[in-house]
């Protein structure tokens, strides 16, 4: 039975009371106060020996470093203790092991004929669907899985539960069809026919995201006009060229130039220099005709973040099942995975995966990308704007991301040292996006005892048509250590609107900025109090964005609504882990692949979920989000094994929702605080 906020705990004896005051004595900084009866003193727990690592919120793979050491020093790390990141963890998962003799024909996944396979008994793969099966992986019992996995499930005349295809029961049938962990439930043994639901009709015209209803996907032509670089980027081009027109100008004030005497020039030199003059010629006309512009091309659509609700960019955990969970819990606007420009640009399966987003995102998304280049942002926003513009809100430049290889190569936060570049990819992205706004992110400078985003803004302010600007409260050298500054957030926050008012009177008879631009403050809020301490403590400030907080409750934007803390027991826990795995099933498939997938996105989110300690066994609440709790124990067991920190169990813990575990299943956990055994 859950208390009242606010209600005194009257279990235990004066003196369990007594030795509350000895525990917070003990407590160091950082530490969470948990109730006494619920503290682990046992010094052979297990957990008891981690080191926690404030490096939080996971990278992608593909940013890790992969460099290998040398043997003298893997040996000196096994010696030491599990601190920091497993920085060369693979967690990609394999497709079906078997040889192609046995992998099943993709024409033939729906039961079609043999001879709708255009390359016939040429084809690699596998036309028996008998032979097929036969080594196919083991079904997953649904009947030994979490019900609440399931959309719907019947009751038969014994009183015995009976459960389906998660994906079948969704869609109407399932578009794995043989591959399916669940075949089973949809084929009839005897005749091997691959069954729906009455009434539905296949129509494969239809692709499948429709069927799914999911938005932003590129159809199979358009990435291949990317691939062989055929897609004209015109606009981009056309922006570019008023770029460097511009430049050149600069670079050509600056330069003194030097007399030199009259020396015989080869034919070859001379047609150069003639070609160069030309060029020049060409760009000064440019210059003249763009000098006295922002280069404004159309209206833009008008944001409004009063109040909103809003999801921050996650690498690898904001995946689009999460952010499916984030919109049911009421979140308003939700941000893909951070894309890098340049596989964009070249078409790469990987990178487009990440702009898409369910049905229920739209209205309400943005797509976030990494480029150091101009031209890597403004083909980026092109081609954004050019196959995704009914589903994104806005597109926004990422220039806070602290990771070290994106750093290196002059994206994300290197962009705050050299913002000159920064504006010149804002206002080329703004250029090619049509009627879809662009929005930046930053943080407060490089360097710790150094802000430079009251600066920044101003530049962003007079030099750019930003929709929205959001700051996360931490410099690039704090990366996720130390609480965010809320105070220098305010400040900016004047900052900006000083600034806004003052470009508005000296823009008043031009061609001004026709709207607010909406200003978003970010950093270390996990509890509705805060929310609304911080909104209502600067009125400059839009809304506020959580990171790490919907991550470790998901249901915080509930508590944001009701404004009161919410004690979720362990079985509404394992039920929002149900929601996730359903909406990951049918995003990634049932085949063994698909479920791969969404074991690893499941234990990615565990890293996070597994952190959030029971209000209803804490002394002092609400938990801030660099605490750390002693060792403990729940409630019952359940909320025990959701608070465990192996990685192992998290496996574990995936099994009551997807099955026992594939023989080649590969996961790593983010920080080797939580790869111990």
């Amino acid at each position: 039975m859950k208390r009242e906020l606010g209600e005194q705990d009257t279990t235990g004896s004066a003196d369990s009371a007594g030795s509350v005051d000895d525990k917070r004595v003990c407590l160091p900084k950082g530490v969470a106060h948990l109730k006494p009866q619920y503290i682990i003193t046992s010094s052979t727990a297990t957990n008891s020996e981690i080191q926690f690592n404030d490096e939080e919120v996971a990278s992608a793979d593909r940013f890790d470093n992969m460099g290998n050491d040398s043997t003298n020093t893997r040996r000196a790390k096994k010696q030491k203790k599990k601190r920091g990141q497993n920085k060369n963890r693979d967690n990609r998962q394999v497709k079906e092991t078997f040889k192609n003799q046995y992998v099943l024909c993709s024409k033939l996944l729906q039961g079609q004929d043999a001879s709708n396979c255009p390359w016939g008994d040429k084809c690699r793969f596998n036309h028996d669907i008998n032979l097929y099966l036969e080594h196919k992986s083991d079904e997953i019992k649904c009947d030994s899985i979490y019900p609440n996995v399931f959309l719907s499930y019947t009751t038969n005349s014994q009183g015995e539960i009976k459960f389906g295809c998660p994906i079948y029961n969704s869609l109407g049938y399932c578009p794995m069809g043989y591959k399916c962990r669940f075949l089973s439930y949809h084929m009839n043994p005897e005749t091997k026919d691959i069954s729906k639901i009455e009434d539905f009709k296949i129509d494969e015209k239809v692709p499948l995201y429709e069927i799914n209803k999911e938005i932003n996907h590129i159809t199979y032509d358009d990435k291949i006009e990317l691939i062989k670089r055929r897609f004209p980027f015109n606009k981009s081009n056309h922006i570019l060229e008023i770029i460097d027109s511009m430049q050149q100008e600069n670079r050509d004030v600056m330069v003194v130039k030097e007399t030199t005497k009259d020396e015989e020039k080869s034919p070859q030199v001379m047609q150069r220099e003639l070609e160069l003059k030309a060029q020049r010629e060409k760009q000064k006309e440019i210059y003249l005709k763009y000098k006295d512009t922002r280069y404004f091309t159309s209206e833009k659509r008008q944001l409004n973040f009063k109040d909103k609700k809003i999801l921050s960019p996650l690498t690898t955990v904001g995946n689009l099942p999460f952010r499916r969970l984030m919109k049911k819990y009421g979140c308003d606007i939700t941000y893909s995975e951070m894309a890098l420009g340049v596989p964009l640009i070249q078409g790469t399966n990987s990178e487009w995966a990440l702009p898409k987003a369910h049905i229920s995102e739209q209205g309400g998304f943005g797509v976030q990308i990494a480029c150091s280049k101009v031209w890597q942002a403004s083909k980026s926003a092109e081609i954004l704007a050019e196959y995704c513009s009914q589903g994104i809100n806005e597109i926004n430049l990422n220039s806070g991301c602290p990771i070290d290889l994106l750093y290196r190569q002059g994206a994300g936060s290197a962009l705050l040292d050299n913002p000159a570049r920064l504006i010149r990819c804002l206002n080329g992205m703004n250029y090619v996006s049509g009627e879809i706004p662009i929005t930046v992110k930053i943080r407060t400078g490089i360097k710790e005892n150094s802000p430079m985003a009251d600066l920044l803004v101003k530049r962003l302010v007079n030099e750019t048509d930003v929709a929205a600007i959001t700051l996360h409260g931490r410099s690039r050298q704090q990366r996720y250590t130390k609480l965010a500054d809320w105070e220098y957030i305010s400040k900016v926050g004047k900052v900006l609107r000083e600034e806004e008012m003052l470009y508005q009177d000296k823009n008043s008879d031009t061609h001004g900025r026709q709207s607010r631009i909406q200003f978003v403050g970010n950093g270390d809020i996990n509890n509705w109090e805060d929310w609304y301490h911080y909104r209502d403590s600067i009125p400059e400030m839009d809304s506020i964005m959580i990171a790490r907080g919907a991550l470790i409750k998901p249901w915080i934007w509930e508590e944001i609504d009701s404004q009161q803390y919410l004690d979720k027991s362990s079985s509404e826990r394992m039920d929002i882990l149900a929601d996730f795995t359903r909406y990951a099933m049918e995003h990634w498939g049932t085949d063994e692949y698909g479920i791969a997938q969404c074991r690893r996105y499941f234990c990615d989110f565990m890293s996070f979920f597994h952190r959030y300690i029971p209000m209803g066994i804490c002394e002092r609440y609400p938990v801030k989000l660099n605490e750390r709790p002693p060792h403990w124990q729940g409630r019952d067991e359940m909320e025990t094994k959701l608070g465990s920190l192996d990685s192992q169990d998290w496996i574990k813990l995936s099994e009551q929702f997807l099955g026992p575990v594939e023989p080649n299943f590969n996961f790593t956990p983010k920080h080797k605080s939580n790869s111990y055994n």
